[in-house]
């Protein structure tokens, strides 16, 4: 902007090489201080903006949906939306919230309902754990259901991090060790017995 001023005057025009060095400098060092504050006031503009997001809302809408004593959604549609039982469910979310370690790893205490520095109730348990299990079951982007669930990527990512922390704690010996080879033949028999045929134990189009 200030080079075209400097051109608009007919500086560029001078016969004296030194003048012409000092202008040109000079254009140069405004231009830059220019971008610096046009990037300062981009980044300040970013700041600012806020998405009021009504979690508490979501949370409630969720619950009616498929947690409280007569959901909305009955058993079929929950097991196909988060691909697993509700029982399960509950279950793997009781473990993380009865967990009584002292002192208690941030990782559960995450999981645990609070307010924020506003005083505002604080996304609910079963919001948490949802954003996780649909992004395991739809291997999606984390956005995807900021709609519903009324949470931003960022939080969406953070739930996933601490809840593979949560489960590695609370089912590694049981469920994450190597299969003994009772455990193989049992599977093997409940995928015969189920499809008619021997499964192949790994197999990803077997792994339901």
């Amino acid at each position: 902007m200030l080079r075209g001023l400097f051109q608009m005057f007919n500086i560029w025009d001078s016969d004296d090489e030194e003048d012409l060095d000092i202008y040109r400098e000079m254009a140069e060092e405004l231009d830059a201080e220019e971008a610096e504050e046009a990037a300062n006031d981009d980044r300040v503009r970013k700041r600012r903006l806020y998405l009021h997001r009504d979690r508490e809302e979501a949370g409630k809408t969720l619950h009616k949906h498929y947690f409280q004593e007569h959901p909305t959604y009955l058993d079929r549609w929950f097991r196909r939306r988060f691909r697993m039982s509700r029982d399960l469910f509950l279950r793997i979310q009781n473990d993380i919230l009865s967990y009584d370690v002292e002192p208690l790893p941030s990782h559960f205490e995450y999981f645990i309902q609070k307010r924020d520095a506003l005083g505002r109730l604080g996304f609910i348990t079963e919001q948490k754990i949802t954003s996780v299990l649909r992004q395991l079951a739809y291997g999606t982007v984390t956005d995807m259901f900021d709609e519903y669930l009324q949470m931003p990527e960022a939080t969406s990512i953070l739930c996933l991090n601490m809840f593979c922390k949560c489960v590695l704690e609370l089912y590694v010996d049981e469920y994450l060790r190597k299969p003994t080879s009772s455990d193989i033949a049992r599977l093997y028999s409940a995928h015969e017995e189920k499809h008619n045929f021997k499964g192949m134990l790994g197999s990803i189009d077997c792994m339901h």
